[in-house]
C-alpha cells in the first residue's frame, strides 16, 4: 500500500510517498481503505518534533511513528473474528490519536477505537475533516471547564481547524461567542454561528471594553497576560495549543491561585479521543449541529504541499487529503 512517510525530522520535503506493508488485522480489529485524511497543524509539530517535547515519546533521533495522519474516514474492508459491532462494507470516521498512521491507503484499528459509522449527510471528504478539531474543543470546552449556557467565550484563531469547531460547540453550550480571525473570514465565523468577530489585524481584543468569561487560544498566538485584562474575575483562558511560554506561565499561576490571589487561572491539557467522542460528534453531525470546513484538498501523492500549506498558519478550516 501507498503512505506518506517520514524517516527523519525536519521541513515538509522530508516527507516521501512509499510502498509499505499492508497492516495486519488481529481477531479485534478492522481494516479501514482510506478515502480521505488530513493534514492538521498537529502533523506539523509531530514532523518537525515542536516543541521538543515530541522526541520524548516518538524517538530522540529519528520518528517511531513515520506515518502521520490522525483523522480519516473510509470503508472497512476486512474485520477481526471477535469483532460484531462492524461489518465490511460499513462507512466509518475517526481518529488515530497518538498513534497516527491515517496518511496511508490502509489502517488498523481495534474494533473500540475512536471510530463510529461515516453520517450519511455529509462526504469522506468532510468527515475527515472533522475529528482532530471537534475532539479538542469538545474536550476543553465540554469537558475540562463545563462552557455553561450564558457565558461568553472567546475564541482566538477562530479559522483553523480547533477554532471553527469551538465556535460551533461554544453556540451548541448555548454561550455568546466572539470570534478572532482574518477579516476574509468573518463571514465563516458568523455562518457558523458567532455572534461577532473582531479583525485582529485591525483591534487588539485585550484592549476591548468587554469582557469574556473564557478565552480559548486556539493557534497558541496569544498569552494569558493580555487575556487577563479582558477576562471576568474568575475567568478562564484555555490553551489547546500550549508551548513552553504557556507553562511557564501555568506554573507562575499555580501558587498565586493558593494563595487566592487572582481567582483567573489558565489550563492547558492533551485531548485524546475515545469511541464516545467520535460517536457524540456523529450525532450532532446527523443532527447539522456541527458542520466541516475544508479550505483546500490535495491527492495524497502531493502531501508535501499540503504540509507546506498548512505550516504557513493561514489555513480556513481543514486541508483534506484525498487517497485515489
Amino acid at each position: 500500500m501507498r503512505a506518506a512517510v517520514h524517516h527523519r525530522y525536519g521541513p515538509p520535503e522530508v516527507l516521501q510517498l512509499c510502498d509499505t506493508p499492508m497492516p495486519a488485522v488481529a481477531d479485534n480489529q478492522v481494516l479501514i481503505r482510506i478515502h480521505a485524511s488530513s493534514v492538521s497543524s498537529g502533523d506539523c509539530h509531530m514532523r518537525q518534533a515542536d516543541p521538543v517535547v515530541v522526541r520524548l515519546f516518538n524517538g530522540l533521533w529519528r520518528p517511531k511513528r513515520r506515518i502521520l495522519g490522525s483523522e480519516f474516514a473510509g470503508t472497512i474492508e476486512q474485520v477481526g473474528r471477535a469483532v460484531t459491532d462492524f461489518c465490511c462494507g460499513d462507512a466509518v470516521f475517526g481518529a488515530t490519536g497518538l498513534g497516527l498512521g491515517a496518511n496511508a491507503d490502509y489502517l488498523c484499528l481495534a474494533d473500540d477505537a475512536p471510530i463510529a459509522l461515516k453520517p450519511a449527510n455529509i462526504s469522506f471528504e468532510q468527515a475527515a475533516a472533522i475529528p482532530f478539531g471537534a475532539v479538542t474543543a469538545h474536550y476543553f470546552l465540554r469537558q475540562l471547564i463545563q462552557l455553561q449556557p450564558g457565558q461568553r467565550l472567546l475564541v482566538y484563531g477562530a479559522a483553523g481547524a480547533v477554532g471553527i469547531n469551538a465556535v460551533q460547540l461554544g453556540k451548541l453550550l448555548g454561550a455568546h461567542v466572539t470570534a478572532v480571525c482574518r477579516k476574509k473570514n468573518h463571514q465563516t465565523a458568523l455562518r457558523l454561528g458567532a455572534d461577532e468577530v473582531i479583525d485582529y489585524q485591525q483591534q487588539d481584543y485585550s484592549h476591548s471594553d468587554q469582557r469574556w468569561d473564557v478565552i480559548i487560544d486556539c493557534v497558541g498566538k496569544t498569552g494569558f497576560t493580555p487575556a487577563r485584562r479582558v477576562l471576568t474575575g474568575d475567568g478562564c483562558f484555555l490553551v489547546p495549543a500550549a508551548g513552553l511560554k504557556t507553562a511557564v506561565q501555568l506554573l507562575a499561576n499555580t501558587p498565586a491561585r493558593a494563595l487566592r490571589l487572582p481567582r483567573q487561572r489558565i489550563a492547558i491539557g492533551l485531548a485524546i479521543e475515545s469511541q464516545a467522542d467520535i460517536l457524540w460528534l456523529a450525532q450532532q453531525i446527523e443532527n447539522q449541529q456541527l458542520k466541516a470546513v475544508i479550505d483546500r484538498q490535495y491527492p495524497l501523492e502531493d502531501i508535501v504541499a499540503a504540509h507546506q500549506y498548512v505550516q504557513q498558519g493561514h489555513k480556513a478550516g481543514s486541508v483534506v487529503l484525498v487517497h485515489s
